[in-house]
């Protein structure tokens, strides 16, 4: 290296080379270990690049919280990588460990094996009878249970749609770990099969459970075994049996580089910690995931996505059974489940972490609930026939599951944009793949001028965000895409019909963020439902008291709460194509549903005013300015009183967000973005017209504009 301060660049240069050394010895990627060791030789030259890029790979870690883990893809502690995530799933099955009353793994483990048995269908269910399990047993793996007849969404048992990867026969397969990668380090793993030898046997097997297309051949090599009998045997005692009323967590994957790779080493480490593991059949939609843990009775679910966020990203977010009820994490779990992986990460080497391949498959079967019971959000009304409507799956999983759901409801099939239709990880023809962003759905609009459409409608990469753009002449390229909060102000206008529908709803109610249209209170009013206001994001939104509908001005919509307790972009899709159908039947075009709102509820608008930070201190000294120094007017308009969230209002969680109220009604809310490096300030406005809203909110974003100027934004 070369010189310098000995106290200062020198040492700390060490000190992260020490760091990128200690997680190369245990990463058990061939792809990031080659990324690193290139790294670390280059710094070892003197490069002082790669010095800095080390520094930024380690002088954090990804922070676990209520969103999980999202980054880019690399090697590093700050970066999303398989020793992250292998970290983040040890610490997470300690907690649902420790949630179920059972002693860490490694504590009683020898009581806790099954001396001699070798089979992972016996080890995940000894005593199992129930035809709700699929079992592929070791000594004849094709002969697994063909009773696969569908039953009724709600009537399932809890472990109904799951079966046991088959094990092919690879008997030199845990001698031969090591040697995967060509790199000793990969051999830390030390569960893993030959990937030849166990293919022959498989085809051995013809009907047995196999490990899903997807998984076969995964994005890094060393995933590409299948399970097999020798490779159990040789976990030995430190792998605790998974007993028949041991905790379920079941893990999801949409279609990013590595999601794949991410949950089956999950899915092995979930049931390494004597956790019945289920892993998803293929990549799949969030909501489907959401749905799972809730269909399986599941204490956990995990699902590797990054959903709308730039391509080399990826993430892994959790959701909670019990009573969390299948929504995602809020403090304390984040908290007590970092601390959890936070213990694993300094004991400095996942190989020592315990590993089983005695994880389950879920069967098509809880697709197929999922698909039967949203399908029954909205069958198709008369007016469906002859819609003609674009559909773009933003280069995600959404399509295939969407897809089978109109058919069941009796949809016509849409107008797809070909090119965005399957699921691509490098999101080819968008330079954002986020429904919201400039660009993101041109050829959407394209195709629908081509095809003299009605509607767009659009799904995020992972679904679980809706967009929708209707014909407007006034709009560049005759196409306009509704704002977040018309389409939850329409969707919630439609919940309020349907919960009232046969009289009152006591306990009933409509929620959102306290960022999205103060509309969805207005229309909760009319019907006589609660209404709540939360925390952003549908951790809280889902947990809202009564929910029968919930939304966030970010795309995102919840119409199905007895199902998903998350947002649902596909669910949403299904109820607006209903909307719009029952609006066609009687000759009128959702542009006329928005205009029969405004006449019903009043003109809403809203807008929303962001600087992005390259030093995120700036967003704290902002932020503690507006504090000290009350605004007295935004624009020509007075601030009539201001709600500092940290204090705590309305019930509401403390948070760091700023709630001012105009004195002619308006709405001003400033809170820092929680994904990404962004200062957001949230206008609303109520008009007299659509055009007295839009005069209004054009207005209140300049003066929020000034406003952020003079606060040093």
């Amino acid at each position: 290296m070369n010189g310098g301060d000995p106290n200062g660049g020198t040492d700390a240069a060490a000190d992260v080379l020490a760091k990128a050394h200690a997680w190369l010895a245990q990463d058990p990627d061939g792809e990031t270990r080659a990324e690193l060791r290139a790294l670390i030789e280059a710094a070892e030259s003197g490069n002082p690049t790669a010095v800095e890029d080390l520094q930024d790979r380690f002088s954090t870690r990804l922070a676990f919280g209520t969103a999980g883990l999202r980054g880019a893809l690399g090697a590093g502690s700050n970066r999303m990588n398989r020793v992250l995530v292998a970290q983040a799933a040890a610490g997470l099955a300690a907690y649902v460990r420790e949630q179920a009353g059972l002693p860490p793994v490694g504590v009683e483990a020898a009581s806790g094996a099954r001396e001699g048995d070798t089979d992972a269908a016996a080890a995940a269910h000894d005593s199992a009878t129930n035809d709700d399990v699929v079992v592929a047993s070791a000594g004849s793996a094709g002969e697994a249970s063909s009773d696969d007849t569908p039953v009724e969404p709600g009537d399932e048992p809890a472990n109904r749609d799951a079966e046991t990867p088959a094990h092919g026969d690879a008997g030199a397969a845990h001698e031969e770990a090591g040697d995967r990668s060509g790199d000793a380090e990969a051999g830390k793993r030390g569960n893993g099969a030959d990937a030849g030898e166990t293919a022959d046997a498989a085809e051995d097997h013809d009907g047995a459970a196999s490990v899903p297309e997807a998984l076969a051949e995964p994005s890094a090599p060393e995933l590409t075994e299948t399970p097999s009998p020798d490779a159990l045997e040789a976990e030995g005692p430190e792998v605790p049996g998974i007993l028949d009323d041991a905790p379920i967590v079941v893990i999801g994957y949409d279609g990013r580089r590595n999601s794949d790779v991410f949950a089956r080493d999950s899915a092995e480490i979930f049931a390494g910690a004597g956790l019945r593991a289920i892993l998803m059949p293929r990549l799949l939609p969030t909501p489907v995931l959401a749905f799972a843990v809730r269909h399986f009775g599941a204490a956990a679910g995990v699902m590797v996505t990054a959903s709308h966020n730039p391509p080399d990203d990826n993430g892994y977010k959790v959701y909670l059974g019990g009573a969390d009820d299948g929504s995602q994490i809020v403090s304390p779990a984040d908290a007590e489940i970092a601390a959890h992986i936070e213990r694993v990460a300094e004991a400095g080497d996942i190989s020592t972490v315990p590993r089983s391949l005695g994880f389950e498959l879920a069967t098509e079967n809880v697709v197929d609930a999922y698909i039967a019971a949203t399908a029954a959000v909205a069958p198709a009304p008369p007016g469906a026939e002859g819609l003609t409507w674009v559909y773009t799956a933003m280069h995600g999983v959404g399509w295939e599951t969407l897809s089978r759901i109109l058919e069941t409801a009796g949809y016509p099939a849409p107008v797809p944009v070909a090119a965005q239709l399957e699921p691509d990880g490098a999101f080819p023809t968008v330079a954002f793949p986020n429904p919201e962003e400039p660009g993101a759905m041109d050829l959407a609009f394209e195709a629908a001028r081509e095809a003299g459409a009605e509607l767009v409608i659009a799904n995020d990469p992972d679904a679980d965000r809706l967009a929708v753009a209707v014909p407007d002449e006034s709009a560049e390229g005759g196409w306009r895409r509704l704002t977040g909060n018309e389409i939850g102000l329409l969707l919630g206008w439609r919940a309020g019909r349907l919960a009232t529908a046969d009289g009152p709803a006591e306990g009933a109610s409509l929620a959102c963020s306290l960022v999205s249209s103060p509309g969805l209170e207005v229309v909760a009013e009319h019907y006589g439902l609660d209404f709540h206001a939360t925390l952003t994001g549908f951790k809280w939104i889902s947990r809202a008291p009564g929910i029968v509908f919930g939304f966030e001005e970010a795309l995102g919509y919840l119409v199905n709460p007895t199902t998903v307790r998350d947002k649902d972009g596909v669910s949403a899709a299904v109820a607006m194509l209903g909307m719009v159908a029952e609006a066609r039947g009687r000759g009128a075009t959702l542009a006329d549903l928005l205009t029969e709102f405004d006449e019903q509820f009043g003109a809403f608008a809203s807008d929303q005013v962001s600087i992005r930070v390259a030093d995120v201190s700036q967003i704290a000294r902002i932020m503690a300015a507006l504090r000290e120094r009350h605004p007295s007017a935004v624009g020509e308009v007075a601030v009539d009183r201001i709600d500092d969230l940290l204090d705590g209002v309305d019930d509401l969680p403390p948070g760091d967000v700023l709630r001012l109220w105009l004195a002619d009604g308006s709405r001003v809310i400033v809170r820092p973005s929680g994904t990404e490096p962004k200062l957001k300030l949230y206008l609303d406005v109520r008009g007299e017209s659509r055009d007295d809203a839009a005069a209004r909110i054009a207005a209140l974003a300049d003066g929020a504009r000034a406003l952020l100027a003079e606060y040093g934004g």
